[in-house]
């Protein structure tokens, strides 16, 4: 973000907590020239190359089903997107860390790498993109990207935002209750942080010790406004100390950073030493949706800085770089999601529309 204007609230008032900002943990260290010093992404992580190349193509496909999206709004074909561009890095590092089948995911909006680590498939993403009767999130009731699958232990999102908070509390403690070795993990932009519910949460898993992690996706903005008039202090992450738990910044768009503080954040909630709150610096590189032109209110240098972090392309160089993916491969990957993609929108576009009919179903009790 920089350091805060003459006209930052933060700095009118002296705030010691906005100015003594904490270094991101867990990032690459950087030459001078710019270049990781460690740029073996194998022996960083302590993952194979097979899975570190998993971890790329779930950030491709993510991407390439985004951009479809896009697409198909701006043909008419479906009327809303909300965008996870420049997320995916952060996603995909933290979900590697987990166990999809053991651990539950509370995502929101921009979950998409998320969603597709836990399980959900490319065709069950446009489902809910085209608000289709087989969409596994809600039958076509939700608004696009209102993920959930009670499948894959992705538990339903709603359109407040922050709710996820409780429920994700909730999930922890029967979890803790039952001795079941398990990790809940809520996911949330910094806008959402700062809702009440947020508090009760992180205040609760903190007085419990609960095998909870909340991932807080900070790109800058809640909607249109700066995280400068969202926030008193510089980081969400310092907010961690009140509730008696360890606060991690990394750099979102880090993929390995973010795995190795997830790594760390799992291992702590399964030896029950309780929550942790990961505060991911990510860049937002599309309007908050299809219904935001963002030139209205961020300048061009700070588009331009946005390009410039963009995880997709930073992992694939980190992984040409370290040998770990060839022209072939890359050939092979991108003709594959290319197919998935494709694949996904012909299922959707041809699936049935949810029947009038039931439009009361899952709102009352229904008999037998």
């Amino acid at each position: 973000m920089g350091e805060p204007s003459t006209s930052d609230p933060r700095r009118a008032r002296g705030d010691l907590v906005g100015r003594a900002r904490p270094r991101p943990v867990y990032s690459r260290r950087v030459t001078n020239s710019g270049a990781p010093t460690a740029p073996d992404p194998a022996a960083r992580s302590g993952l194979p190359a097979a899975r570190l190349r998993e971890i790329y193509r779930l950030m491709a496909l993510a991407r390439a089903l985004d951009e479809r999206a896009w697409i198909l709004n701006r043909s008419g074909r479906v009327h809303f997107v909300i965008s996870a561009q420049g997320h995916e890095g952060a996603e995909a590092g933290i979900c590697a860390a987990l166990t999809p089948g053991r651990d539950w995911l509370l995502p929101y909006y921009r979950s998409m790498a998320a969603v597709l680590a836990f399980g959900m498939t490319p065709r069950e993403v446009m489902l809910g993109q085209f608000g289709r009767a087989d969409d596994p999130g809600s039958g076509g009731r939700q608004m696009p990207a209102h993920y959930g699958g009670a499948a894959h232990r992705i538990f339903s999102s709603s359109s407040p935002v922050g709710t996820q908070a409780l429920h994700a509390a909730g999930i922890a403690l029967a979890s803790k209750l039952r001795g079941e070795p398990q990790v809940t993990t809520v996911i949330m932009g910094e806008g959402a942080s700062n809702q009440g519910d947020v508090h009760e949460a992180l205040n609760f898993a903190g007085i419990h010790r609960l095998p909870m992690v909340l991932l807080v996706e900070n790109n800058g903005y809640a909607i249109s406004v700066p995280a400068e008039r969202q926030l008193a202090v510089r980081d969400v992450a310092v907010r961690a100390a009140g509730y008696n738990m360890p606060g991690v910044i990394v750099d979102g768009t880090d993929v390995l950073g973010c795995y190795l503080a997830m790594r760390d954040a799992v291992a702590r909630a399964l030896a029950g030493d309780g929550p942790t709150l990961i505060e991911a610096k990510v860049t937002r590189l599309t309007g908050h949706s299809s219904d935001d032109q963002q030139t209205k209110y961020r300048t061009e240098e700070d588009l331009a800085a946005g390009r410039g972090r963009d995880p997709l392309p930073a992992f694939r160089d980190e992984l040409r770089a370290a040998g770990l993916l060839g022209e072939a491969e890359e050939a092979a990957l991108a003709t594959e999601v290319r197919g998935l993609v494709d694949d996904a929108t012909d299922f959707a576009e041809a699936a049935a529309d949810p029947d009038p009919a039931t439009l009361m179903r899952h709102v009352y009790a229904e008999p037998g």
